[in-house]
């Protein structure tokens, strides 16, 4: 999940401890900190922290009230379900909101990833994030080759109102989670981005969790159109 591509404790999942992977599926990535601030790893999904290691209400609030203010190319759709070729990955899309902590709701099945639903909608002027399970005591889940992707693969996203997204990867990356770059994953960049979020690098047995998170960032291509045209957007 990366570049530097360094090997993660993801490939030794089949000879841990099961009591090591207590924690092991839940996906680790930076939300957003509305009202309550949460030192990392204190749930399963982490809000972005400062420095010091606390959340900041402050920054990441501006993130969704800015993604939502701004007027879109395509209309707000719920997206219902992703494929991504390179990888043979085809799955729905499952909804996920806030915490009362104010950290991202976890997926609830290993095979389906979930849309951030507070930020907009793939397609939507923003940065749409989709959040999926690297893998769990069973072995790999949706999201386990997420690292594998380079720019140019095509990340496809079919919505409710019949539209489909086409979105070309622009980069791969890993986080550190105290590190974990909140604004520029949830924030606008002023044109119609897509994240995918998952779990990477070393697992913690100690903490329960991986330390890192593998980001997979791409820019919208195309779109097409319930009456199967097809729109095309410069990047």
């Amino acid at each position: 999940m990366i570049g530097p591509r360094s090997s993660t404790s993801l490939e030794r999942s089949r000879w841990w401890p099961k009591w090591w992977l207590v924690s092991l599926a839940l996906v680790v990535v930076a939300g957003a900190a509305i009202t309550v601030g949460l030192t990392p790893y204190r749930h399963a999904l982490a809000p972005p922290v400062s420095s010091a290691g606390h959340s900041s209400a402050r920054a990441s609030t501006p993130i969704l009230a800015q993604t939502a203010s701004q007027e879109s190319v395509l209309g707000r759709s719920t997206p219902v379900s992703i494929s991504i070729p390179a990888i043979s990955l085809a799955a729905p899309l499952s909804e996920l909101g806030l915490t009362p902590y104010g950290t991202v709701v976890v997926p609830t099945d290993f095979a389906v990833p979930g849309w951030f639903e507070p930020g907009p909608s793939p397609g939507q002027v923003g940065s749409a994030v989709i959040l999926g399970h690297v893998d769990n005591t069973e072995g790999p889940a949706v999201f386990f080759n997420l690292r594998t992707l380079v720019p140019g693969d095509e990340i496809d996203v079919a919505s409710a109102d019949g539209v489909t997204t086409q979105f070309a990867v622009t980069s791969v990356a890993m986080y550190s989670k105290s590190a974990f770059p909140a604004a520029n994953v949830y924030g606008s960049k002023g044109g119609e981005s897509l994240q995918l979020v998952t779990c990477g690098g070393v697992f913690d047995p100690a903490l329960g969790s991986y330390l890192s998170n593998i980001v997979v960032s791409s820019s919208l291509e195309s779109a097409t159109l319930p009456n199967g045209m097809i729109e095309h957007f410069s990047t």
